[in-house]
């Protein structure tokens, strides 16, 4: 991103103006809300099976997998704030606070939903689940053969957020005093061209061979296992969302002469849009009939930084905008938004209950989304007022002074 390679080799500045670091602690925006809606609507939709999907959701369907980078763009700027701004406040990172704030809002529902997938098997929305102790180690995206268990896969992206939570406040003390400007150019570089370079390597030795001989579904295990679930390569949204968060505080005037917000939405849309092209060339894999998700070199590739630049954009700009869309008055949104990490949880398992109790013949159409939507809010709705809020009254009542910005 040029705007940071343009400002001195000096270490990096205290923020330039106190209102970034204000706007850090505030508790919600609507600009991440209404990314963090879409991001978990496109997460439900990809895993509704297709008799069950509206027509008019049935292009955008195949494309719902790209919610989870949005989300990822989402932790990384958030997350990334919320640390920076510390280290800048107080030359310093609490440690231990910072990973109790995050065991209470990540751990009590997860826990929970790992309970119920262990002990109630029936109730799972696949027949085997990989070992209990993958999960509660967050290594389940290592090795993640779905044909060896697939329930519960969606905690994939679980294990990618806690790796990145153990990292980022290191790379934040390390950095927080000898970082220029061209050296996390350097370090950002270096994430983003590795991961292409492994993703290029693994596909064409992993899944190209086996993808050659059509033995598509074979193929799709094997891209998801090696290409698609593992940390090191899905690093592109975390980077991203932390170098936005990064600009936004340490150079916010930088930002602001050269990224007005019509100026970051029209950059961040074309790079979607340029993504969401190159996901959709879908070449011998065209005839296949698997998810889209399952991408061929180019998608593989190049897409997954292209988005994730793009969604970084289009989050700065609604950031700035801010003060013109805050006044709407969009309950829904913020609903959605705050329910989406319970919502991310049990959208999977809730479909496979729904089968149970209604009967699969009785969920397809306009009547089946209508029962899978209802469900899943009602469930999330549960399972946020019972769990998830009342262990974030509890961090709030133990750690009075460690309340925001940890809404990722």
């Amino acid at each position: 991103m040029n705007t940071i390679t343009v400002a001195s080799s000096k270490p990096l500045d205290p923020p330039d103006e106190a209102a970034p670091l204000e706007a850090a602690a505030t508790p919600r925006t609507l600009g991440p809300d209404l990314l963090r809606a879409l991001a978990i609507l496109l997460v439900m939709l990809v895993h509704l099976p297709v008799e069950a999907t509206p027509l008019p959701l049935a292009g955008i369907r195949p494309y719902g997998w790209i919610g989870v980078d949005i989300f990822f763009v989402l932790s990384g700027y958030l997350i990334g704030t919320q640390l920076m701004a510390e280290a800048a406040r107080r030359r310093a990172v609490d440690f231990k606070a910072f990973y109790l704030r995050r065991a209470f809002r990540i751990l009590p529902a997860f826990l929970l939903v790992l309970a119920v997938y262990t002990f109630f098997p029936s109730l799972r929305d696949a027949p085997t689940m990989q070992p209990a102790w993958r999960f509660l180690t967050f290594t389940v995206n290592f090795g993640l053969d779905p044909r060896l268990g697939s329930a519960f896969t969606e905690a994939w992206s679980l294990s990618v957020e806690e790796h990145f939570y153990l990292v980022l406040p290191v790379l934040v003390v390390l950095l927080k005093r000898r970082a220029t400007a061209g050296l996390v150019a350097l370090l950002v570089a270096t994430i983003v061209i590795v991961g292409i370079g492994l993703r290029f390597a693994l596909w064409q030795s992993n899944v190209g061979p086996i993808a050659e001989m059509q033995i598509y579904r074979e193929a799709f295990a094997v891209y998801l296992r090696d290409v698609y679930y593992p940390t090191y390569n899905r690093l592109d949204g975390l980077t991203f969302g932390v170098v936005l968060a990064a600009i936004r505080l340490f150079k916010p005037l930088l930002w602001e002469r050269y990224m007005p917000p019509h100026i970051a939405l029209a950059i961040g849309g074309t790079l979607v849009m340029a993504a969401l092209v190159i996901f959709s060339v879908r070449g011998p894999l065209a005839e296949a009939n698997l998810p889209l998700v399952f991408q061929p070199l180019a998608g593989a590739v190049v897409g997954f930084p292209l988005f994730s630049a793009g969604v970084a954009f289009i989050l700065g700009a609604l950031l700035d905008l801010q003060p013109r869309i805050g006044r709407w008055h969009l309950p829904a949104i913020s609903g959605v938004a705050t329910l989406s990490y319970s919502l991310y949880l049990t959208h999977k398992g809730i479909y496979h209950l729904d089968q149970m109790v209604f009967g699969k013949d009785n969920l397809q159409g306009l009547s089946g989304f209508v029962i899978y939507l209802a469900t899943c809010f009602i469930v999330a709705a549960t399972l946020w007022f019972l769990v998830e809020r009342n262990f974030l009254l509890l961090r709030d009542h133990l750690m009075p002074r460690a309340r925001r910005a940890d809404e990722a």
